[in-house]
């Protein structure tokens, strides 16, 4: 499966721009990560786009993403696509083995409260956001509440890297993709 077909799958069923944001954020994410560590950036960045693709129309545990990945099998998507999009839910009993699972993890949640350290700063913009705001607003229980701050320690914690380290890896990440993000900003 490439790219092209990721996008149509997540447009099929996600009319949310945010949404189909914060799937580019996780692409962004998992691309540079895939990069990094030499694996396979097309997959890697695949699992990143689709892996809320049935968040919208199915938002609750007991739907999501195993409704999604009901719907991936029946379209014949690969088994091991599936499988990271069902681990990336400790909800839904399927571990986090390969390091593609693991990945798409630790930035799930971290890019959501990234995007939103971005919006709140003067100049709405990626570009002025820091490791060291991302962790002050970590501590903010109020700010980005949805945002689950354990998921991000964990998930930095099951890769083996430092957090502020990790932060910053992905901040760089959604910092070269700005635009399709929205979060150029003014800066």
């Amino acid at each position: 499966m490439n790219r092209a077909q990721a996008w149509d799958l997540l447009c099929e069923f996600t009319a949310s721009d945010s949404l189909r944001k914060h799937g580019l954020a996780v692409e962004a994410a998992m691309r540079h990560i895939a990069r990094r560590q030499g694996e396979d950036e097309e997959k890697w960045g695949v699992v990143g786009l689709i892996h809320d693709f049935d968040y919208e129309q199915h938002p609750t545990l007991a739907e999501h993403p195993l409704v999604g990945a009901a719907i991936l099998r029946e379209r014949g998507w690969p088994e091991e696509i599936t499988r990271a999009v069902l681990s990336h839910g400790d909800h839904t009993g399927v571990s986090r083995e390969s390091p593609m699972e693991k990945t798409l993890f630790a930035v799930d949640e971290l890019t959501g409260l990234i995007t939103a350290v971005a919006l709140v700063r003067p100049s709405k913009s990626i570009l002025d956001v820091e490791p060291s705001s991302v962790r002050k607003k970590m501590k903010d229980k109020a700010f980005a509440r949805s945002v689950s701050r354990e998921d991000i320690v964990k998930g930095a914690e099951e890769l083996g890297v430092d957090l502020s380290t990790h932060i910053g890896e992905v901040i760089s990440a959604m910092q070269s993709v700005a635009d399709e993000l929205g979060l150029r900003g003014s800066a």
